[in-house]
């Protein structure tokens, strides 16, 4: 099913944040000159299968999978990591995603969107980065919302209150929280190519011949 498109008589309730009501108010005037893009989601299984093989019997509920998911539009993978980054679709660190979802279409220019990018990047640092409640989901999220007028799958953005809730999930809080701060400190310094870091957009890899 295609999401709906992000209409020019969407509601102010509809626009979620102070940053798509800002952009949606700027961007409504060149949509009718941009031509479609598709826009798509990426999702990568970062247990590499282990969560469907062995959450019901860890958790007592199946899972799919641990999802990292990226935002496919304008040609690119726009992805929450160490700042916004972009790269090839489907040629990131992550490798080959396990499943490609179709969002819908957007009539936004590249131009508009990048802008919007560059406004929401103090919100999508490394440093703003948690593990559970601020992470790659909640920002591909965000730029659907922008792009098509609909989140990502309601499933994904639930999985960690999913997983939470349950007593093997609770054992493993302090461990998460761990990784977090780890993963926070590790970073300090350290040279990533997005936007929230105020670099430029990281350049793409090379696609393999």
């Amino acid at each position: 099913k295609i999401a709906k498109r992000f209409r020019l008589d969407a509601s102010e309730d509809e626009i979620s944040t102070r940053s798509t009501q800002i952009w949606f108010a700027r961007s409504r005037f060149a949509m009718a000159e941009s031509g479609a893009t598709k826009v798509q989601l990426h999702l990568y299984d970062l247990s590499q299968g282990m969560a469907r093989a062995m959450s019901a019997q860890l958790l007592g509920k199946q899972i799919e999978g641990v999802w990292h998911t990226g935002i496919i539009a304008f040609g690119e993978e726009w992805y929450f990591g160490g700042g916004i980054q972009r790269g090839a679709p489907g040629f990131t660190h992550f490798g080959r995603p396990s499943q490609v979802l179709d969002l819908g279409e957007t009539h936004l220019p590249r131009e508009v969107f990048e802008e919007f990018l560059v406004d929401i990047a103090p919100r999508f640092t490394m440093q703003t980065y948690n593990l559970l409640r601020h992470n790659c989901n909640n920002f591909s999220d965000e730029v659907a919302h922008f792009l098509v007028g609909e989140g990502i799958p309601s499933h994904i953005l639930s999985l960690p209150d999913e997983v939470l809730s349950t007593p093997f999930g609770q054992q493993l809080m302090p461990m998460l929280s761990m990784m977090d701060a780890q993963m926070r400190t590790a970073s300090e310094g350290a040279p990533f190519g997005g936007i929230g870091n105020g670099a430029a957009f990281a350049a793409p890899p090379r696609r393999s011949a």
